[in-house]
């Protein structure tokens, strides 16, 4: 019985530890080829204070979850201060009319889905750390 639940949880961990995988991969993908197209793509433009600002926020999450992939569990809060300080630097382009593209026809709301991969990422580390989700009810 006790074999039973072991193993349950080392499947329950194993999947947890692809979830974070591939969600972070995901994102460190995602931010790293926005990095590319705006300092070494058909970008062509002058970089400005946002998009130094926002270049910042992508490098930090990058990072980040580079260290979240790995285990560091104190890389969760650079995580979540770095997309934080990306999504308040969108904030910062739909109500600063700055002139940026993204923000033509987006409701305020719809950047706050940023924080969907973070949550699930922070989920799934927690419980792949330590606590469990196999409740107490089976090791009676």
């Amino acid at each position: 019985m006790s074999t039973a639940t072991d193993t349950w949880k080392k499947v329950v961990r194993a999947f947890l530890h692809l979830v974070i995988l591939v969600l972070a991969g995901l994102l460190v993908f995602h931010h790293s080829l926005m990095l590319y197209d705006l300092y070494l793509g058909t970008g062509g433009h002058a970089q400005t204070l946002f998009d130094y600002v926002q270049s910042l926020c992508r490098l930090l999450i990058i990072v980040s979850l580079l260290l979240v992939i790995f285990g560091v569990r104190w890389a969760l809060w650079g995580m979540w201060f770095s997309i934080g300080g990306l999504v308040a630097t969108q904030y910062w382009a739909h109500f600063g009319n700055l002139p940026v593209d993204f923000t033509e026809g987006r409701h305020p709301l719809s950047y706050l889905k940023g924080f969907i991969f973070p949550t699930v990422i922070t989920l799934a580390f927690r419980y792949s750390r330590g606590a469990t989700i196999v409740s107490t009810a089976a090791k009676q």
